[in-house]
């Protein structure tokens, strides 16, 4: 190292609350013998952009936190590109402090990141409640496989249960790369699946009828498919008026509502007598879209009936709640094309504030 000299910079800090200060820096500039270039010296509070500190970096990260980039850049009088890079620096630092995933449960889920059917997976490590890996190119066995290679083979090993959908690609991707690990169906996915029977029926009912007999059916979708503890008061009224005008729709909504108790059981035997005495009564009820259903549930019974095993009581309702959490980030980031930003957002969305 030969000469250097001292560089003052203004670099912008925060004191306590939203007060914003500028300190003046004295950095040393050398000059490098060996490949002739002028080196500046790295202080480590700065912010990998020089102009702030790490302490005003994540400042900005908690702030983006609860608001847009946008709303975050005029409050702290900054350019939106800059409150993007200190917010990115921020979620880097989470993930590094929350160090290396060796998940024994995961839940595997895919998300839609825009139109034209383009999927990311997303897997949660679903025993300390928090997403692990966002990737994939779509949601193919190939992509779920990707996740496996980036775990590593021996953290891959031991996974002793994985919670998804009946995607195929899922089961034989986890089939191949864990194959100590059990497979469980999400609850919320299966009874999606009966959701849509009873639509099924709303349609066909609907296209029955005709005049004012259509009345009680006309726009009540979501009434039907709501639990009825979700319902308000007028929609408890108008379900009760819906069902006690059409006899069909009145019998596959009560299925409907009485399929969710085969998750109460604890033993597989008794939850297969309930699912045959349920099974058993479709019959003259002339509800195909039920029996399409009973007879998916028949072929992937083993994935459901893992959930009666005490050792796989785990949380089911985490993916669902994190897949609400990302369609708010995504409606929060509306247009945004970067991918490696919303990527992280979707990892760090769950882990505590630095």
């Amino acid at each position: 190292m030969g000469w250097y000299d001292r560089k003052v910079r203004q670099v912008r800090d925060l004191s306590c609350g939203d007060t914003r200060i500028l300190l003046e820096l004295e950095v040393r500039r050398i000059d490098c013998r060996s490949c002739g270039k002028v080196k500046q010296e790295r202080l480590d509070f700065l912010a990998d952009n020089p102009f702030y500190t790490k302490r005003f970096a994540y400042f900005v990260g908690r702030r983006c936190r609860q608001g847009s980039i946008s709303d975050v850049a005029k409050e702290l009088a900054l350019d939106w590109h800059t409150v993007k890079a200190l917010e990115m620096q921020y979620m880097k630092a989470q993930l590094a402090r929350a160090g290396t995933p060796g998940p024994q449960v995961i839940g595997i889920d895919e998300i839609a990141i825009r139109k034209g059917h383009t999927y990311r997976i997303v897997v949660s490590d679903l025993l300390r409640r928090r997403p692990i890996w966002f990737g994939g190119a779509d949601r193919s066995e190939a992509s779920m496989a990707q996740f496996y290679a980036w775990l590593g083979k021996k953290k891959s090993a031991r996974i002793r249960l994985a919670v998804m959908d009946m995607w195929k690609p899922f089961r034989m991707a986890t089939a191949a790369h864990a194959p100590k690990a059990a497979i469980l169906f999400d609850k919320f996915h299966v009874m999606r699946h009966l959701g849509e029977a009873l639509d099924t029926v709303r349609k066909s009912e609907y296209a029955r009828l005709s005049g004012r007999d259509r009345r009680y059916i006309k726009g009540q979708k979501y009434t039907l498919l709501s639990r009825r503890e979700n319902l308000t008061v007028d929609g408890k009224k108008a379900l009760k008026a819906l069902l006690a005008a059409n006899k069909r729709l009145n019998t596959a909504y009560l299925l409907k509502e009485s399929f969710g108790q085969l998750w109460d059981y604890e033993r597989e035997a008794w939850a297969r007598r309930f699912f045959e005495n349920w099974r058993s009564s479709l019959k003259w009820q002339r509800l195909k879209p039920y029996e399409k259903f009973a007879a998916m549930i028949e072929r992937h019974w083993d994935g459901i009936a893992a959930y009666c095993q005490p050792e796989n009581k785990v949380s089911l309702g985490f993916v669902e709640g994190l897949n609400n959490k990302i369609r708010v980030i995504q409606r929060r980031a509306y247009g945004l094309k970067n991918e490696d930003y919303f990527r992280l957002k979707v990892l760090t969305c769950m882990l505590p504030e630095l």
